[in-house]
C-alpha cells in the first residue's frame, strides 16, 4: 500500500474501497473478541473457511471476523449480511447447515436464532433482539462491520473522515472548543470534562507534550475498554491523533494492561497500518503534524487505572500516585504537559467531530451526554456489553437489556462503578445512569462495570469482597488507604464469620469517613464506598451478622449448615454420591444424616437433592437438629 499524502488521494482510495465492495454479496461475519474465544470462535472460523470452499461459494460469499457483538453470554455469534440474519452459539458443527441452507438457499436455520424465553417468539435480525433493540450502540456498533486487522474497513465505513475535517477545517482551538461544547466527560470515571481537561493541557507552556490512552481496566467483571480495542482500535487511535492536534503533541502513548493479548496485537497492527498508510508519521496527509504512537503493556495493577499511577509505570516507576497538584495536564509524563483519556473517550472523540457538538450533546441528560458502554455481569440472564444512552435507567438495563434475574429469584441489588462502587437496592432501580445521579444515590459511574445480584447474595460478603480485592490492590503509599482499608475488611471478615462485635459498625463508618477523606488518590478514597452502601441500604443484614451470628442470606460459609430432613428424606443417593468429604451416611431408601464435623458447606448436597424431595435444608443461626436413625 503507497503512503496517503493528501486528502484527495485519501478520498480517491475511500472510493476505490467502495467500488470493490458488492452489498449484496452474501458475507458471514463472526464475533471474535476475547469472550467468543473463550467459548471456540477459533475453532468455527476455521469451519467456515474451510465450508465455504467445500462448498463451492468461496468466490460469491466473503467472511470477516469482527469484534465484539457484546451479547456475550450467546456466543460465539455468528450475522449472515445482508439480511442481518442473525445464528447464536454457533459451533463448527453448525457451518455446514448455515452454508448450505443460508448462503445458498436463503434459508433460516431456525435452530440457531433467538428465542424469547418467556414468550417462546423467534428473532431473526440482530437489531430486534431485546438485548440489542434497547439500546444505542454508537461506538460499539462499529464492531460490528469491521474487521479490526483491516484497515481499509474502517475507511470504508467513514475512518479519518474526523481527521482530515480537524486538521483542515479547524484550529486546534475550534477542535478543543468543539469537544467542550459536546460536554464529553471522560469514561474512564471521574467525569472530567474533557474539553476542559484539553484546554489545560493546551495552554500549559512547553513545546513537548503527550497525549495517552489509558486502557488499564483493572475493574472486577469490566472488558469495556478491551472489547473496544480489539474491535476497533482505529477509531481509538483517530481520536487520539485528533487530541494530539488540539494540545499541540506530537508523540502519543497506549497503555494496556498485560492481560489483554488480543487488545494489543490488534492495536499494534491498527498502528502499523497507519503509518503504513500515512496517518501516523511525518506530515500526515500534507498538513504539517507530526504525531507518532507507542504502545506500553503495563503489568495489570490496578492502582495504574489512577492517572498518576499509569505515569509513573510508564516512566518506568513504581505504580504510585503523586499528589497533585500539579495535575498531569501541566506536569505529567516525564514532568511534560499530558493529557490522559481512556479508551471509550477517545473513540468518542471522531463522532464528536463528525456529528458536531450539537447533534452529540443532544443525546443523554443535562450533565452527561453521548452514550456509555457497560458491562453487564453476574445474576443477569444476558451478560455482555451493553450501551446506552446517558439518562437510561437501570431498571432498563438489566431487565429490558439483561433480560432480568435467572433462575426465577430476586433482584437483590446491582452493584456500579467497580470495586470502589456502590451497591443500590431495589427501591433505587430507576435510578438514572449518568455521573450525577448515580453519585447521589451512593454509587458511582466509575469505568462501566455493572454487576446484578440475586437473592442468594450476601451483601456483607460482597463488601468484604471489594474491601480484599483493593486491600490486594493498594500500593500502600499513604496510611489512610493501606490501614483504613486493611481494617475495615478485617472487622467484615469477623462478621462473616459470626466474630462481630458490638459497635463494629460505628467502627466502620469512622474508618470509612478517615479513608475517604484522608487518602491521596481515588483509589483509596472510593473505597469506602462498598461499605458505606452497604450499610445504609442493607444495614438489616449487618445487624444479622452481629447480633445473631446469622447470614439471611444463607451464604456465608462459616455461619451456616445443612440438614436433611427425615421426613422428607427417600435415600435416593444423590446426595451421598455428590459429597466430596464423605460427610453423608445412609442405607439405600433410608434416611440420610450430615456429619457436620466432616461437612465442607460445598453446597452439592442442595444442588442435587431432587426438587420433589427438597429434603436438604441450609440453616444459619439456629441449632442443627439430632437426627436418630433406625438402628
Amino acid at each position: 500500500m503507497p503512503r496517503i499524502n493528501t486528502t484527495g488521494e485519501l478520498e480517491a482510495f475511500r472510493q476505490e474501497i467502495l467500488s470493490q465492495r458488492d452489498v449484496d454479496k452474501p458475507c458471514i461475519t463472526l464475533c471474535s473478541g476475547s469472550a467468543c474465544h473463550a467459548t471456540g470462535s477459533n475453532k468455527v472460523s476455521t469451519a467456515i473457511e474451510q465450508e465455504i470452499v467445500a462448498q463451492g461459494v468461496a468466490a460469491d460469499v466473503s467472511f470477516r471476523r469482527t469484534g465484539c457483538h457484546g451479547f456475550c453470554e450467546q456466543g460465539p455469534i455468528v450475522v449472515i449480511y445482508p439480511q442481518g440474519i442473525c445464528y447464536l452459539k454457533v459451533q463448527p458443527e453448525d457451518i455446514a447447515e448455515i452454508i448450505s441452507e443460508t448462503i445458498k438457499e436463503n434459508k433460516v436455520v431456525e435452530r440457531l436464532i433467538y428465542v424469547d424465553p418467556n414468550s417462546g417468539e423467534k428473532t431473526t435480525l440482530e437489531e430486534d433482539i431485546p438485548f440489542y433493540k434497547n439500546q444505542e450502540r454508537l461506538i460499539l456498533g462499529s464492531n460490528l462491520k469491521i474487521d479490526p486487522k483491516n484497515l481499509d474497513d474502517y475507511l470504508a465505513i467513514g475512518g479519518y473522515q474526523a481527521l482530515v475535517k480537524s486538521l483542515f477545517e479547524m484550529t486546534p482551538e475550534q477542535v478543543v472548543d468543539e469537544v467542550k461544547e459536546a460536554k464529553l466527560r471522560g469514561r474512564g470515571g471521574a467525569g472530567f470534562p474533557s474539553g476542559v481537561k484539553w484546554e489545560f493541557a493546551r495552554k500549559a507552556p512547553g513545546d513537548q507534550k503527550y497525549v495517552v490512552v489509558n486502557c488499564d481496566e483493572g475493574d472486577p467483571g469490566a472488558y469495556m475498554d478491551r472489547s473496544v480495542m480489539e474491535g476497533n482500535p482505529f477509531a481509538v487511535l483517530e481520536g487520539l491523533m485528533i487530541g494530539a492536534y488540539a494540545i499541540g503533541a506530537n508523540e502519543g502513548y497506549v497503555y494496556v494492561r498485560q492481560e489483554y493479548p488480543l487488545a494489543v496485537q490488534n492495536l499494534e497492527i491498527a498502528i502499523k497500518k497507519a503509518e503504513e498508510y500515512g496517518f501516523l508519521g511525518e506530515n500526515i496527509l500534507g498538513s504539517g503534524f507530526n504525531f507518532i504512537v507507542k504502545v506500553h503493556r503495563g503489568a495489570g495493577a490496578f492502582i495504574c487505572g489512577e492517572e498518576t499511577s499509569l505515569l509513573n509505570s510508564l516512566e518506568g516507576k513504581p505504580g504510585e500516585p503523586n499528589a497533585r497538584p500539579p495535575f498531569p495536564a501541566t506536569k505529567g509524563l516525564w514532568g511534560k504537559p499530558t493529557n490522559i483519556n481512556n479508551v471509550e473517550t477517545w473513540a468518542n472523540i471522531p463522532l464528536v467531530i463528525n456529528k458536531g457538538a450539537k447533534a452529540f450533546s443532544s443525546i443523554g441528560t443535562d450533565g452527561s451526554k453521548g452514550t456509555k458502554i457497560f458491562s453487564l455481569v453476574g445474576k443477569v440472564n444476558n451478560t455482555g456489553l451493553v450501551e446506552v444512552p446517558m439518562g437510561a435507567t437501570l431498571r432498563d438495563i438489566i431487565f429490558k437489556i439483561g433480560g432480568g434475574v435467572p433462575g426465577g429469584k430476586q433482584f437483590k441489588a446491582v452493584q456500579t462503578g467497580g470495586p470502589s462502587g456502590g451497591c443500590l437496592p431495589e427501591n433505587l432501580l430507576d435510578t438514572k445512569v449518568d455521573f450525577d445521579e448515580l453519585n447521589k444515590a451512593g454509587a458511582m459511574m466509575g469505568s462501566g462495570g455493572m454487576i446484578v445480584m440475586d437473592e442468594d447474595i450476601c451483601l456483607v460478603d460482597i463488601a468484604r469482597y471489594f474491601l480484599e480485592f483493593l486491600s490486594d490492590e493498594s500500593c500502600g503509599k499513604c496510611t489512610p488507604c493501606r490501614e483504613g482499608i486493611r481494617q475495615m475488611l478485617k472487622i467484615l471478615t469477623n462478621m462473616t464469620k459470626g466474630l462481630g462485635q458490638k459497635g463494629d459498625v460505628d467502627l466502620l463508618l469512622e474508618l470509612a469517613e478517615t479513608t475517604k477523606g484522608s487518602s491521596m488518590c481515588a483509589l483509596g478514597k472510593t473505597a469506602p464506598n462498598p461499605v458505606l452502601s452497604t450499610l445504609k441500604h442493607f444495614r438489616d443484614e449487618y445487624d444479622a451478622h452481629i447480633n445473631h451470628q446469622r447470614c439471611p442470606s444463607l451464604a456465608c460459609k462459616e455461619l451456616i449448615d445443612f440438614y436433611i430432613e427425615p421426613e422428607k428424606c427417600k435415600g435416593c443417593g444423590a446426595c451421598f454420591r455428590k459429597c466430596p468429604a464423605d460427610a453423608i451416611t445412609g442405607e439405600k431408601k433410608q434416611v440420610h444424616v450430615i456429619d457436620q464435623d466432616k461437612c465442607t458447606k460445598c453446597r452439592g448436597c442442595a444442588e442435587v437433592c431432587p426438587a420433589a424431595f427438597d429434603a436438604v435444608r441450609i440453616l444459619s443461626g439456629e441449632p442443627v437438629p439430632t437426627v436418630v436413625t433406625e438402628g
